[in-house]
C-alpha cells in the first residue's frame, strides 16, 4: 500500500436499509446513525435487484442535493465485484452521484480490493467485509491492500455459516479478534456484525460492550431503534473522557516519560489508549 488513506469519518453505527425499499431510505437518514448503508446485496431478492438499482440511483441523486454537512455519509453495499450482479451495480451507479463509500462483500484477498477499485473507481473509500474463511485468513492483506480501504467490516453471519459455527459470541471470538488485529495493523476502524433481534436490547448492549472491549470501533444496526444503544456503548462516558485528559496532561507534564497518576503507572501504551478515547469522543460529537 502506498499513499495517504482516502478519508472516511469514524462510525459508531452503520444503519442498513434494503435498496429496494426507497420508503425506508429517507427514514434511515433521519434516524441519527453515523452512516447509512443502502444494500444491493443480501437484503434484495434476485428478481428485485434491477429495480433496487434504479431506486438507489434516485436516492443518491436526492442525497446529492442535500448539504453533506447535515446528513450522514451514505454507503452502498454492492454485490461481489467479480459477479455479474456486481458489474451491473457498477454500470447502473456509474452515471449518478457517487455515494460516500462502497461496502464490498465476499472479498477473499487483496486482489479483490483491486478488482473493486477497477470497477467502482480508484478514489472512493471502500469498506470490505470479512465474511469468509479465506477472507479471515487474508484479513491483514485486505486491510492493507489499498489506501482506499477505510475500515473493515466483520460479517459474522456468512462466516459462521461457512465455518459450521453458531453465530454467537464464543464461537466467533477468534474470528472477531483476528479482524480487530488486521484492522490495527492497517490503522483502520473496525465495525462489528449486527445483533439479529432488534427487539432484544439487552443482547444488543452486551454484544456491543464486548465488541468495544475487544477493539471494535462501531457496530452495524439493522433497525433505527438500535442506533441510540450502539452510540451509548461506543461513545466514551464523561468519566472516561476526563480520565483520558488527565492522563494526557500527566504525560505532557512528565515530558513523555513514565509518571504515576492515582497510584498507577502512566507510560506510552496508557497514553495512546487515552488518545484513542479522546478521538472516539470527538467522533461522537
Amino acid at each position: 500500500m502506498s499513499g495517504p488513506r482516502v478519508r472516511f469519518p469514524p462510525c459508531r453505527s452503520v444503519l442498513f436499509v434494503p435498496g429496494d425499499r426507497p420508503d425506508r431510505c429517507d427514514k434511515a437518514m433521519a434516524a441519527g446513525a453515523d452512516a447509512v448503508c443502502v444494500d444491493l446485496e443480501d437484503a434484495v431478492a434476485p428478481a428485485a435487484k434491477a429495480g433496487a438499482r434504479d431506486s438507489v440511483a434516485a436516492f443518491l441523486a436526492r442525497c446529492d442535493t442535500a448539504s453533506h454537512g447535515r446528513r450522514p455519509p451514505v454507503i452502498v453495499r454492492v454485490n461481489e465485484p467479480g459477479s455479474n450482479e456486481g458489474r451491473m451495480d457498477a454500470a447502473a451507479l456509474g452515471g449518478c452521484p457517487q455515494p460516500d463509500a462502497f461496502m464490498i462483500p465476499k472479498v477473499a484477498a487483496a486482489d479483490g480490493i483491486r478488482r473493486a477499485q477497477q470497477l467502482l473507481g480508484e478514489d472512493i473509500p471502500l469498506l470490505p467485509i470479512i465474511e469468509t474463511a479465506r477472507a479471515l485468513e487474508n484479513a491483514a492483506g485486505i486491510g492493507m491492500a489499498s489506501p482506499a480501504v477505510a475500515a473493515l467490516m466483520f460479517g459474522g453471519f456468512d462466516l459462521s455459516a461457512e465455518l459450521g459455527a453458531e453465530p454467537e459470541w464464543e464461537p466467533l471470538l477468534y474470528a472477531r479478534s483476528r479482524v480487530v488485529h488486521a484492522a490495527a495493523l492497517g490503522g483502520l476502524d473496525v465495525i462489528d456484525m449486527p445483533s439479529r433481534d432488534f427487539r432484544d436490547v439487552s443482547r444488543l448492549r452486551t454484544e456491543a460492550e464486548r465488541a468495544r472491549r475487544l477493539g471494535f470501533t462501531g457496530k452495524v444496526a439493522i433497525h433505527p431503534a438500535q442506533v441510540p444503544f450502539i452510540h451509548d456503548v461506543f461513545t466514551p462516558s464523561p468519566e472516561e473522557v476526563e480520565q483520558a485528559r488527565r492522563i494526557i496532561e500527566a504525560d505532557r507534564g512528565a515530558g513523555g516519560g513514565a509518571v504515576s497518576l492515582d497510584g498507577r503507572m502512566v507510560d506510552r501504551p496508557v497514553v495512546e489508549a487515552a488518545r484513542r478515547v479522546l478521538e472516539r469522543r470527538r467522533a461522537g460529537t
